[in-house]
């Protein structure tokens, strides 16, 4: 079934079609039509894989997981047609309207809204696109002519979100660095970026993003709750009390702020006040993924509302099955990039050896250790180098390699690091970057292993503005300051 196909999608229903994958899409389409989206979405799912590149195919997935309130998945499938598929299939503009009007980001349903009208004004969904901008322009006091360019600034802000939560820091600063040199007043991006280089540990350079945001958008509520939330991870509690009471005092309109102010609350352990814009975002009708689900369970935790987290929590696993055990009342919480399977796919998958070699490195101190290193999806991965495969074997079988060192450099900081979260993640992936330069002169290099554990955080804490001593390093690492000294600058050297 190709771009010739007669089918047309009609109120968000496929009509004919001769795939290979055709006996998944109709039962597909009998479980849709029965209002059994699960089920929908699974063969759909299926008939997909077998003709990845059958447009009608993954339209009719992507208002399945409308009808599942899975609205980034369904921008995503839509983005993918108008992008790689097929640019004139117009209706997509249509769902994607909606998607985002659902969402609360009007701006881009109207654009698409628009888009639809101009490409198809006789279509379908004409008038009941229509009626659709009538409401976007009450809810939008300006709109301007020309929104945002077809390629939606709003997809890749999502995809650098995705990005930032699976840890995946560099390639997101690239995406987002393209951003906002195309525009240069898109103050969400900004925010992003400054967020992924403090999580890599750059924290002057993402200080310096928000003070100029706040210098060129002042009172921009993303970057007041990320300054936020750096005095939160960087322990400094009397500017955390300074930066909270202001916060307390704005009322946001907008869906998207109400959400992020009652997560940074939650976040920095501000329960109440977070529980009640989270709690009103639910009551509205809010559809919220798994990022507001999660902060929603741990707000209504932490202020007494037990039963109603954990029946919160049952949709943070519907969104994020490897959460399970992360629950606010659990005793023992294991949250880390360690047992996060699908950020050390995602990880393996990077451009960045860097990456893949913290991949691997997690994966060895995985509770799914074998399971992640026996996997398909990891034996067939194309960027694999040799030195990568080595790394693998090495934790499979103990093969020794020049990688065993770097790789034991890594344990030591686990060790003082652990578990892995997002802050911890840059650590790693700094010795990483170090290491990747290394393997190209001499494996002997790293034959002081605590010394480049010392010497690498040390340089790391001085990147985060975090107070720490050679000396202290040094008693941690039993070596001497001077080794410290000495490494550091090799750190540097390799680094710059």
């Amino acid at each position: 079934m190709g771009k010739n196909a007669k089918a047309r999608i009609q109120k968000g229903k496929i009509l004919s079609f001769v795939p290979t994958g055709e006996y998944y899409f109709t039962k597909g389409l009998k479980a849709y039509r029965r209002r059994d989206f699960l089920k929908a979405k699974k063969y759909l799912e299926r008939a997909m894989q077998l003709e990845p590149g059958e447009p009608m195919i993954t339209c009719q997935l992507a208002i399945v997981s409308t009808e599942l309130g899975e609205y980034e998945n369904s921008n995503r499938l839509l983005h993918l047609i108008l992008e790689e598929l097929d640019v004139e299939m117009a209706e997509c503009h249509y769902f994607l309207a909606n998607n985002y009007a659902h969402m609360g980001f009007f701006k881009d349903a109207y654009h698409h809204a628009k888009l639809y009208l101009e490409l198809d004004p006789i279509g379908d969904f004409s008038e009941d696109t229509e009626d659709l901008m009538e409401v976007l322009t009450l809810e939008v006091e300006e709109l301007e002519d020309e929104l945002y360019p077809q390629d939606d600034l709003i997809f890749k802000q999502e995809q650098a979100r995705e990005l930032l939560e699976s840890g995946y820091f560099p390639k997101a600063i690239e995406l987002l660095t393209d951003v906002v040199e195309e525009y240069p007043e898109y103050w969400s991006a900004y925010n992003n970026l400054a967020l992924a280089y403090f999580y890599l540990g750059d924290t002057n350079r993402a200080e310096s993003i928000l003070m100029d945001v706040l210098e060129r958008n002042p009172g921009n509520l993303h970057a007041l709750c990320n300054r936020l939330v750096f005095s939160y991870y960087q322990g400094e509690h009397s500017s955390v009390e300074r930066m909270v009471q202001p916060l307390k005092k704005i009322q946001p309109i907008l869906a998207e702020h109400q959400f992020k102010l009652g997560a940074t609350f939650a976040l920095v352990g501000e329960y109440d006040a977070a529980y009640s814009w989270l709690k009103r975002l639910y009551s509205y009708g809010f559809d919220g993924d798994g990022p507001f689900y999660y902060w929603l369970a741990y707000a209504a935790y932490h202020t007494g509302h037990e039963n109603f987290s954990r029946n919160i929590w049952k949709r943070v696993l519907e969104f994020s099955p490897e959460k399970e055990g992360l629950e606010p009342w659990a005793t023992e919480k294991v949250n880390g990039f360690e047992n996060h399977y699908g950020s050390i796919f995602q990880k393996l998958d990077s451009d960045y050896i860097e990456e893949r070699f913290f991949a691997i490195f997690l994966a060895s101190v995985s509770e799914k250790k074998e399971e992640l290193l026996t996997s398909k999806r990891l034996v067939r991965n194309q960027k694999l180098t040799l030195l990568e495969k080595q790394y693998i074997s090495l934790i499979k079988s103990g093969k020794p390699s020049m990688v065993q060192d770097a790789h034991e450099i890594a344990e030591l900081l686990y060790e003082n690091h652990k578990p892995i979260d997002a802050i911890q993640a840059g650590l790693f992936l700094m010795w990483f970057s170090v290491f990747a330069e290394i393997s190209a002169e001499s494996a002997s290099l790293l034959k002081n292993k605590n010394a480049w554990a010392g010497a690498i955080e040390y340089v790391w804490h001085r990147l985060r503005s975090e107070k720490v001593t050679k000396q202290e390093l040094a008693k941690r690492y039993g070596i001497s300051s001077a080794t410290i000294g000495k490494y550091v600058k090799m750190v540097n050297t390799y680094l710059n």
